[in-house]
């Protein structure tokens, strides 16, 4: 070979190995993925185990998790999102989050990435209907980290300090709720300092819509064209509220401590309060004697009498979501994490506070089966549906609010809190459907 050969062939090697110290080099370039999720002690406890397990397994990637209490992450997600800072991956209530698949604002699934073979064998690992929500244009924009529904749950020493017993009298209609609670309330003036029960008032859409549709009215008609549907059952429901609250017959109110944050401390504050079956998981951490007291019991969600239809609370998901704004590498790194975690659905079950992924596996096992008042939860999911969701499902939800705590609070008739919430839902769908 000669002189001329010889360096032409030298400079193609150092060329090649240039290239591939590049590649190498951007193989393990180091990627920071900021997680941001809801708090809850018992899944952050598992979550940082899997979380070092996959970092240990994937040097090149580091997972920063974020925590904030549920109603502040919306806001804070929200926030970041509109100044184009929005977390690589993040997790909310599917009725708080769908707008961000409305408005492109998230990445498709990577199958392989996860996990899976093909898309497809994403979908015949959940229940039926359950990625609906996620999905749009034939793309699927999320993976569920938890489907959860409520159910009532009792301590069992207040009912009998009121002269009750919980397996007996616990209220099957919201009318039996009125009168138990106006049994088990104690009061200091107009001071209610241990309430019967009261409601999740944050979370209208999950809760308060279904009590309207156990009446015959409807959040939005069967063609989506109309909000705010059935005039007679929104006020009865509207009434129901009003004589419920403060200027009522003082069972409850919006301004007070949420029952189900209460609950846990046993400190004879509040009887019952509406949660998920992950509220089990909390008991246990926060208050292990009071678990195992046998001095609790969940029971089914409450109809009125005069029910037309029986709706249960609305079962939703929270879904584990990535940023379209972020590099593709980011993207593939943030569903292998996910992928990772979602892998783990009976440690989420027993570990993590009671989370049920809604696996056809998970929700098929034993594990399952064995927990406590686990049938309650599932026969009241299996008469269910899921949240109203939509590009404005948050501000649908902020107009019920604004009409529940206008009766309750500021005096307001049902007629008028009526004709306002139908007159802002209105306007918030024609918006969403242009």
């Amino acid at each position: 070979m000669n002189k001329k050969l010889l360096i032409a062939a030298a400079a193609l090697c150092t060329l090649f190995c240039i290239s591939c110290t590049k590649e190498k080099s951007a193989e393990a370039e180091q990627i920071t993925l900021n997680y941001w999720t809801h708090e809850d002690p018992a899944r952050t406890e598992l979550e940082t185990k899997l979380i070092a397990e996959f970092e240990q397994n994937n040097p090149n990637i580091k997972v920063v998790r974020t925590t904030q209490g549920a109603a502040k992450m919306i806001e804070l997600v929200q926030t970041a999102f509109a100044a184009n800072q929005g977390p690589d991956i993040f997790n909310l209530s599917i009725e708080d989050e769908y707008s961000y698949i409305a408005n492109g604002r998230v990445a498709p699934v990577d199958p392989q990435a996860a996990g899976f073979s093909d898309l497809q064998s994403i979908y015949d690992s959940y229940l039926p209907e359950i990625l609906n929500a996620v999905t749009k244009d034939g793309k699927l924009y999320g993976l569920p980290l938890e489907i959860t529904n409520w159910c009532i749950y009792i301590n069992k020493k207040i009912f009998r300090d009121a002269g009750l017993d919980p397996e007996k009298d616990y209220p099957k209609t919201w009318e039996e709720m009125v009168n138990v609670s106006e049994k088990l309330v104690v009061r200091e003036g107009d001071i209610l300092v241990r309430r019967g029960f009261d409601f999740r008032y944050p979370y209208y859409l999950v809760a308060f819509v279904p009590m309207v549709e156990q009446l015959g009215g409807k959040l939005i008609s069967d063609d989506g064209k109309t909000a705010i549907v059935g005039d007679e059952a929104w006020i009865q429901f509207l009434t129901f509220m009003q004589q419920w609250g403060p200027t009522g017959k003082n069972l409850g109110s919006p301004t007070y401590k949420n029952a189900r944050n209460l609950f846990n401390k046993d400190n004879n504050d509040i009887a019952m309060a509406t949660t998920g079956l992950y509220q089990q998981g909390r008991i246990r951490k926060d208050n292990p004697d009071f678990f195992n007291s046998n001095e609790w019991m969940v029971v089914p969600f409450p109809t009125f009498e005069k029910a037309v239809k029986q709706v249960p609370a609305c079962y939703y998901g929270h879904f584990l979501m990535v940023n379209n704004d972020i590099s593709k590498a980011k993207q593939q790194a943030a569903w292998k994490l996910i992928g990772h975690l979602l892998k783990h659905g009976e440690a989420y079950l027993k570990e993590g506070g009671n989370i049920i992924q809604p696996t056809k596996a998970l929700i098929n096992s034993q594990t399952l089966k064995d927990m406590p008042y686990s049938d309650v939860f599932i026969n009241d999911m299996n008469k269910a549906h899921m949240v109203y969701y939509g590009a404005n499902s948050a501000e649908l939800q902020t107009a019920i609010r604004s009409a529940v705590e206008s009766v309750m609070l500021a005096g307001v008739s049902p007629e008028k809190a009526l004709a306002t919430l139908k007159a802002t839902a209105q306007e918030i769908l024609d918006e969403e459907n242009q």
